[in-house]
């Protein structure tokens, strides 16, 4: 490692730290010639991923993109931002791992709501309603019928307050949808 202070090639390690949730190591150099001191990082490096979307067009992967969709889908839900952000590094992750290097905004979408799923059922809900286009109240009283009688979700019973095959009348679910949105 080239010494920024005197170009000098070698250095020694004084000290080396995971930092990133493990993804960087952050090393503290000491120049060999000048004794100056100096920090470096060493990351993985990533090969390029590029985003199929809906319309056809393509676009590399956004990784703060992403993260500002799934942040506005938990808003108000007390997941800390830290969580969300080891929620997209792990759909990154999982991105790489794929052999192809091209990916649909689909797959990505469906692996959002797979981990949503697990980490807040409204965050769930608001990102379902914006990835898959609702249309209406159907849509959303559809996410929320999956949501509940998904096997992962074995914590809800079926004498649950909030029963879903008894949908409300449309007057009540427009009222509902109108006051809520404030």
């Amino acid at each position: 490692m080239r010494c920024p202070y005197c170009q000098h090639t070698d250095s020694r390690v004084l000290e080396s730290r995971s930092t990133e949730a493990g993804q960087s190591i952050r090393r503290r150099r000491e120049c060999l010639m000048c004794k100056h001191r100096f920090t470096t990082y060493e990351r993985i490096e990533f090969v390029p991923i590029t985003v199929i979307k809906r319309d056809g067009t393509r676009e590399s992967f956004d990784r703060s993109k992403l993260l500002r969709g799934i942040i506005r889908a938990c808003e108000k839900t007390g997941l800390p931002q830290e969580r969300l952000e080891i929620l997209v590094d792990e759909i990154e992750a999982e991105l790489q791992q794929q052999f192809g290097r091209e990916v649909t905004s689909n797959e990505i979408g469906e692996l959002v709501l797979q981990q949503l799923r697990e980490l807040s059922e409204v965050a769930y809900v608001r990102f379902a309603s914006v990835y898959r286009q609702f249309q209406g109240i159907r849509d959303f009283v559809e996410a929320l019928n999956h949501l509940q009688n998904h096997p992962d979700n074995s914590d809800h019973s079926e004498n649950s307050p909030l029963s879903l095959t008894e949908v409300a009348e449309p007057e009540t679910a427009t009222s509902f949808m109108t006051h809520s949105s404030t």
